[in-house]
């Protein structure tokens, strides 16, 4: 039924993927992932498991990987409209510490290509956002990693509102740097 169209980038890898949506008077219907159609788009992956996580506005969650059980990623926002990032951690990549950022909403309905090798991380715009991702490896709690979110070297350009207050876990408040890891 329906075709993706896919945007590339800068960062070799990453894709920002944009559904078909068919609507009438009574509303809409897209696909939000079908196999045949992401393995044309060089998509060639076996997701295992689904995860869907709401926050509310000024959550800034990240940038997280996984040290020894790496996965890949397609993230999208069911409700409200959040900044999501990823940085290439790929050693030897030309694009190594690089980041690239895109607002991901229920309005837009883009979702996020992250392939293996990145950290990611994502900072909530509206009130409230659900945001949902696919996995293409199981979640190891002990197999966790991250970068400290304001790292000067990566210099990610957060949308951070004046007046919007952070909420960051004591966990992602202590990330190391790029340069320490």
């Amino acid at each position: 039924m329906g075709k993706i169209s896919i945007e590339e980038n800068e960062i070799e890898g990453l894709k920002v993927i944009t559904p078909t949506i068919f609507g009438d008077e009574r509303g809409y219907f897209l696909e939000t992932y079908n196999y045949n159609d992401f393995k044309e788009a060089g998509i060639d992956i076996e997701f295992v498991q689904d995860n869907q996580s709401s926050s509310k506005k000024g959550v800034l969650r990240g940038l997280h990987f996984q040290l020894n059980h790496p996965q890949d990623k397609i993230v999208r926002v069911i409700s409200g409209e959040v900044f999501d990032v990823a940085v290439d951690l790929r050693e030897g990549s030309k694009t190594y510490g690089k980041w690239f950022g895109v607002v991901l909403s229920a309005e837009n309905k883009k979702q996020f290509f992250i392939p293996k090798g990145f950290a990611h991380g994502f900072l909530v715009l509206s009130e409230n956002a659900e945001f949902a991702y696919k996995c293409s490896d199981f979640y190891h709690p002990n197999d966790e990693g991250g970068l400290i979110w304001n790292d000067p070297d990566i210099a990610v350009e957060w949308p951070i509102e004046e007046g919007m207050e952070l909420i960051i876990s004591e966990k992602d408040q202590h990330w190391k740097k790029l340069k320490d890891i």
